[in-house]
Formats: structure tokens, C-alpha cells, sequence
């Protein structure tokens, strides 16, 4: 099911479809929410749930797939033009830390269903992978550029970089503080943590003076 070939049509519905869950599952919990909740609030019939789902267990797979692609597409759009791999890096958490802000109700969820839902803890499971994956593979072009210090492996300080993206958002969900300010501790918590010398933070920090700068002029 999940190969089918979708018009945009189709892929625009099955998007909603995810949208609503995600609304309802944030409300309700996962138990507390059924098919028939969904395609209510979606406005279909409950057959076409069942044309892009087989069943709720997929569709929640998908979903936290689909929240997991979109955070990456975040990430993308905030490090495209950089070529330092610590900057990447460092940027990619400010990324993090703003989207799962962004969508803190679904992440609150997940956190607490986590606990009871086998299904949630092995998607979750398999996005943290991917995250860490990626960001343990700028750590080690970062390694050989001299740039990422080499005494950890890349693998474990990217799951540094992911318990520090991970404990911050909570942190913001339950004291409402500021995103902003927030994700700027954690982005410069991460570069000093992961950063080979204070010559690399230091040129870090100025590009990232001057981009703000032009970004203000313009």
C-alpha cells in the first residue's frame, strides 16, 4: 500500500488525513482516537482512509515517518549553501529546535504515549536513527576537516547532539520559554560541546555575526 502511485489530488487528501490525526491524536491520545474520528474530522468517508491506510497502527507509522521528513526538509532548507560541517551542524539544531516547537503538541504526545504504545516507540525509534545517522555523518566530515573534535565518535557525540535537541524542546514545552532564545542556547551548547577548538567555534560565531548583519541590511 504504501508504493501506490498517488495524483496530487490524492496526495493532498492523504496529507489531510495525517493533519487531522495528528490533531486528534494530540488531543485524545492514540487509544482515544478512532478511525472514524479521523475521517469525520477530514470530511471523507471512512473508505478512502482504508484506499491510503491499512489500518490506524499505518497510518500512525506514517505519520511520525512523514514528522520525521519534514523535520529533515527543515534542516535542508536552514544549513543549504553551507559548507563548513560544524556551521551544518550548528544550524541544524537551531533548525530542530524551532520546528519541534513548531509542532509541540504532537511531540508532547508522542513523549507521553511512548510509555504504552509499542508502535509509537519502534517509529520513534527509527526516525531518532535516521537523525542521528546524518548528523553522526557531517560529524565525521567535520572529524576530517578538523573542525569536530575526534576523541568521541562521531556516533556518540551525535547522539549528544540529539539528547541536547531533545531535552531543550522538552524543557520549552513545559515552561514556555522563548523558542528563539532557546534554540540559540542549545545551538551554541551544541558547537562548543562538539567543536574541535575555540578557532572553530570562533569562525562559526562570525559567519553567523555577518549573515545576521546582511540579513538586517536587507
Amino acid at each position: 500500500m504504501g508504493s501506490r502511485r498517488l495524483t496530487p489530488q490524492g496526495e493532498e487528501r492523504k496529507a489531510d488525513l495525517l493533519r487531522q490525526a495528528a490533531e486528534l491524536f494530540a488531543q485524545r491520545g492514540y487509544a482515544g482516537t478512532r478511525v472514524s474520528d479521523i475521517v469525520k474530522a477530514a470530511g471523507v468517508a471512512k473508505g478512502l482512509f482504508y484506499w491510503y491506510f491499512e489500518n490506524k497502527d499505518a497510518l500512525f507509522r506514517e505519520l511520525v515517518e512523514d514528522t520525521g521528513r519534514r523535520l529533515r526538509d527543515a534542516q535542508a532548507v536552514a544549513v543549504e549553501g553551507v559548507t563548513d560541517p560544524l556551521e551544518r551542524v550548528y544550524l541544524g539544531t537551531l533548525a530542530s529546535v524551532h520546528f519541534v516547537a513548531e509542532h509541540q503538541r504532537l511531540y508532547a504526545f508522542m513523549q507521553v504515549e511512548s510509555a504504552q504504545n509499542e508502535v509509537l516507540v519502534k517509529a520513534l525509534r527509527k526516525t531518532s536513527e535516521q537523525y542521528v545517522a546524518s548528523v553522526a555523518t557531517l560529524l565525521r566530515e567535520g572529524q576530517h576537516a578538523g573542525v569536530v573534535r575526534d576523541d568521541d565518535p562521531a556516533e556518540a557525540l551525535a547522539l549528544g547532539v540529539l539528547g541536547t535537541v531533545s531535552y531543550f524542546t522538552y524543557v520549552q514545552r513545559v515552561a514556555r520559554l522563548s523558542t528563539e532564545s532557546l534554540a540559540a542556547t542549545a545551538g551554541r551548547y551544541v558547537l562548543h560541546a562538539i567543536a574541535a577548538s575555540d578557532a572553530a567555534i570562533a569562525a562559526v560565531e562570525a559567519r553567523e555575526r555577518l549573515d545576521a548583519t546582511s540579513a538586517k541590511a536587507g
